[in-house]
């Protein structure tokens, strides 16, 4: 089976090598909130809502911009590695690779239920942070471990 819509194999190994160290480093930076003054850049915005300001439509705020080059670095690489294809791609990888996906969006979503029922504030903000990457990380931990036992 021709399978056109996923990256070459050796995106696989480039995007383990983005991905580790970048979601470590991102993790340490955001636990102890560390912000490099030389990263603090007057970026475009869509929306603007600052607590002395007017709510905005359009705009430049100022903005350390670390966490979102962590986050464009870990979606991207988990990119790489989710939808690369595997040495061998055949159709019990396919299926595999599908199984896995379903199995992360119900997961994902199943967890998000969760956090609408019983997470509140500013809590519940951290875990809409962490949801935008949690299906990729969980469909890579599924699709792994399944490929895993196949050897």
């Amino acid at each position: 089976m021709k399978v056109n819509y996923l990256f070459p194999n050796k995106f696989k190994i480039i995007g383990w090598f983005i991905l580790i160290p970048s979601a470590i480093i991102g993790l340490v930076t955001l636990i102890y909130e560390y912000e490099p003054s030389f990263l603090d850049f007057n970026v475009p915005a869509i929306f603007i809502d600052d607590f002395f300001t007017d709510k905005k439509l359009f705009g430049m705020v100022k903005n350390n911009i670390l966490n979102e080059i962590f986050g464009i670095l870990i979606i991207i690489s988990s990119l790489f590695v989710a939808f690369s294809k595997e040495k061998s791609e055949d159709e019990y990888i396919s299926k595999i690779r599908l199984e896995s996906l379903v199995w992360a969006v119900y997961v994902n979503y199943g967890i998000l239920l969760f956090s609408f029922l019983f997470i509140f504030d500013f809590s519940f903000l951290w875990v809409m942070i962490f949801n935008m990457f949690t299906v990729l990380l969980f469909f890579i931990i599924r699709f792994n471990w399944q490929i895993s036992k196949l050897k």
